[in-house]
């Protein structure tokens, strides 16, 4: 063989052999990388799968924790609504049993005042000048602030002496001290002396002085004049009449006939 043919087939070989490499060596890379890929699909779609199912388990648990805070709204309106409802039965057991007591409060003011109650009241007393003093009065109670105190209703009382006229008081309303004698009429009080008729609202007797003070819308009328003024005083050991305005400042009015 010569060396020209030697040369030849040793190109030829190596031509061979370098194609037989880049064919080998692009066949096997195309492999892996087809490998590879089908590994990453796989990959991804086990991922993929995964995903898909941790989703589902959150929409899962989203949905339970929604029926759980529906559960909780309902059981949150349930108990403020049965909280309302006993608060308002608390206030209205409150306002009943306030209620009661009143109600309670009032039967036994009522009672004892049913209790305290006398019918047909009568009260007589004598002052060292001689005078007597006779008090009556349809009903009377004990006040309740004092003991001593009687509270009565449609009264009339009398002013008797041996030396002058009578004196009668007629009024809606008195308080008789039983300690000390002293009365006090009020409401519509019309006092007859001689010929004098005094109206007025207030009529005070006072048996430690003797004297009797009509005041409040004092009225005095007799056959000659009627006059208006602030205070009229009684003396009841002379049975004499001090007529004075109701201030320095005002007069006494007179209205004659």
């Amino acid at each position: 063989m010569s060396i020209k043919t030697f040369i030849q087939v040793l190109i030829l070989s190596l031509i061979i052999l370098i194609i037989g490499g880049v064919y080998f060596k692009y066949f096997e890379t195309k492999k892996n990388i087809v490998e590879e890929v089908n590994l990453y699909n796989l990959k991804n779609n086990e991922q993929l799968e995964e995903l898909k199912s941790k989703i589902s388990e959150l929409e899962l648990k989203n949905e339970q924790l929604s029926e759980k805070i529906k559960n909780s709204k309902s059981k949150s309106v349930e108990i403020t609504a049965k909280t309302e409802e006993g608060t308002q039965q608390i206030k209205e057991n409150k306002d009943t049993s306030i209620d009661q007591k009143e109600e309670s409060e009032k039967k036994i003011i009522k009672k004892k005042d049913i209790k305290n109650l006398v019918k047909d009241v009568e009260y007589t007393s004598v002052d060292q000048k001689g005078n007597r003093f006779n008090l009556l009065a349809n009903s009377g109670k004990s006040n309740a602030d004092n003991n001593n105190i009687l509270d009565l209703e449609n009264v009339r009382g009398e002013i008797k002496s041996d030396k002058r006229d009578n004196i009668y008081i007629v009024s809606d309303f008195a308080q008789y001290n039983t300690s000390n004698l002293n009365s006090k009429f009020y409401e519509n009080v019309i006092i007859d002396y001689q010929d004098k008729k005094i109206t007025c609202e207030n009529f005070d007797i006072i048996m430690e002085t003797n004297k009797a003070i009509a005041y409040n819308n004092v009225k005095i009328t007799d056959p000659r004049s009627i006059m208006k003024a602030g205070i009229v005083e009684f003396d009841l050991a002379t049975k004499d009449i001090n007529i004075n305005p109701e201030n320095v400042t005002t007069e006494i009015e007179v209205i004659t006939n």
